[in-house]
């Protein structure tokens, strides 16, 4: 017999019984609602709403569930139809008609709000753990490779020279931003909903600020219809992801590219790579493959997210109830996508040679050497003529810029000297970059110090 079934004259035809369930992905949240219904008990007891032994028995009861289920004596009954009445049916078999007063003053409409807040509290800590980690791997790689002279690049074409840790600490920022992101997007979550009751609170004497001190919330909704149909925390940490992980398939693509033969400025540990069923030299980055195509599976969670609320009228929806098995997704597959990268990234080797001698075939001193004349006082827009003029001559002649003769370079202006070799020296063409935010060593270890403040605090 269902719960609520006093209102019905006939049994719920199967198929909707099947349909309307949601105990099959909403089971993981049966640390939430024991702990939300402890709170509530306790309160029900304190304010006198029900008799404080029943209180206690209850809140006994809902321990010993709990730690059952944690040590796995007790299994959940998947034909339950949600968390929410599993336990509830538990309690009573356990504790007799006491059980049944748990649910006075509330409905599952504000438990439900209640349960997903609490866990998406959870999960989005333990997101910003693993973020974390990953900006503590960039630091450590960007701190060993502050040297490692590289290509910048724009339109995938060679354009400046930076280093490797300048390069990678780009993510960082990035990275950086999506731990504000995701602090912002708990803020909103951290307010708690319980006592809104179905739409229209209750007339009970309850104290919501009790149980909301109780659970580690520093508010209560101030609305009782938005408290049981607002899910724009779920939909802005769904965004939160997304953007993370846009991040993290922007960083996947780079390596991807850069693990290629075309490329080899990485290898890719053996541990994190995959081989060929038959080609037996292939050494694939499935792991940065994965990450990039796991990007849209939680653009599409967002996007089920937006158009599940897009229509809804107020207050309570059974739509609703999709939106859990979206963020359930979107967690899951943005925590291990984080954390199979994390591993990845921390173990490829940089091949710093490689990286050296793209970087020198390029021309990417070619702005520099337009500064020079500047700095010597000519105009920008004509020493950027000259210098073109000299990239098409190097091109030519199969020439670079640091292999030309100064008889060369005075061919094009007599502005230039012998210290035309010193300017566009790659070294000094990066450590001259020193502005904050640059790619000079003295920038770089203050962005990898910034990281690290970070990672403090």
């Amino acid at each position: 017999m269902k719960m609520w079934a006093g209102r019905f004259s006939k049994d719920v035809d199967s198929r909707v019984n099947d349909f309307n369930s949601s105990i099959s992905f909403d089971h993981r949240m049966y640390r939430e609602d024991i702990r939300g219904s402890i709170a509530h008990a306790t309160m029900l007891g304190d304010c006198g709403i029900i008799d404080r032994a029943e209180s206690e028995k209850i809140v006994e009861g809902l321990k010993g569930i709990l730690a059952d289920l944690e040590n796995g004596t007790l299994e959940i009954d998947l034909a339950a139809e949600d968390i929410h009445m599993f336990v509830e049916e538990v309690l009573t078999k356990r504790i007799g008609d006491t059980g049944k007063r748990l649910h006075t003053a509330r409905s599952r409409n504000d438990q439900v709000a209640l349960d997903i807040r609490m866990y998406c509290k959870r999960e989005i800590r333990e997101i910003q753990t693993l973020v974390r980690r990953l900006l503590g791997a960039i630091a450590d790689k960007a701190e060993a490779h502050a040297d490692t002279v590289m290509s910048g690049y724009t339109h995938l074409q060679r354009a400046q020279p930076v280093t490797f840790a300048h390069y990678i600490l780009d993510y960082a920022q990035m990275l950086m931003r999506d731990l504000s992101r995701l602090d912002d997007a708990y803020r909103r979550t951290d307010v708690m909903p319980l006592g809104s009751g179905a739409l229209a609170s209750t007339t009970y004497p309850i104290d919501r600020e009790q149980v909301a001190a109780l659970l580690g919330f520093p508010a209560v909704t101030m609305n009782s219809i938005d408290g049981v149909s607002d899910r724009d925390f779920v939909i802005e940490l769904a965004s939160a992801l997304s953007i993370l992980m846009m991040h993290m398939s922007r960083f996947s693509e780079e390596i991807i590219l850069f693990c290629s033969g075309e490329f080899a400025f990485l290898e890719l540990d053996d541990a994190f790579s995959t081989g060929s069923s038959i080609m037996p030299q292939k050494k694939n980055p499935d792991v940065a493959e994965l990450v990039r195509g796991k990007t849209g599976r939680i653009y599409g969670d967002l996007q089920t997210l937006l158009v599940m609320m897009k229509g809804l009228p107020l207050a309570y929806n059974k739509d609703m109830q999709e939106d859990k098995e979206a963020i359930f997704d979107a967690i899951d597959n943005t925590k291990i996508a984080i954390e199979v990268f994390c591993g990845m990234f921390e173990t490829m080797t940089v091949k710093k040679e490689r990286l050296r001698a793209a970087a020198s075939g390029g021309f990417i001193n070619a702005t520099d050497c337009a500064d020079y004349l500047v700095k010597h006082g000519m105009p920008f827009r004509a020493a950027y003529k000259i210098v073109g003029g000299i990239v098409a001559y190097c091109i030519a002649n199969e020439k670079t810029l640091e292999g030309m003769t100064l008889e060369e370079y005075r061919s094009f202006s007599e502005i230039f000297d012998e210290t035309i070799f010193d300017a566009i020296s790659l070294e000094t063409c990066v450590n001259g970059r020193s502005v904050i935010g640059g790619p000079a060593k003295d920038s770089v270890l203050a962005q990898i110090a910034a990281v690290r403040e970070v990672l403090r605090a």
